[in-house]
């Protein structure tokens, strides 16, 4: 399982573990550029892959042009 906060609805997930982070995002129905994936203050790359008790904060970006 890993931990996954999601902001800004600070919201608190436990989700079975995705291999990567493009799994994780997909399972949320997130793009790869619709939000910022944060391991330990650390930006995480779509290919990057996530352990069985991390703690993921996820970060949705948004544009205002």
């Amino acid at each position: 399982m890993i931990f996954v906060r999601l902001e800004p609805e600070s919201e608190d997930l436990t989700l079975p573990k995705p291999n990567t982070v493009l799994q994780l995002l997909n399972r949320l129905q997130l793009g790869r550029t619709q939000a910022l994936v944060i391991r330990s203050g650390e930006l995480l790359t779509p290919d990057r892959r996530i352990h069985d008790g991390d703690r993921i904060e996820i970060r949705k970006v948004t544009s205002a042009g």
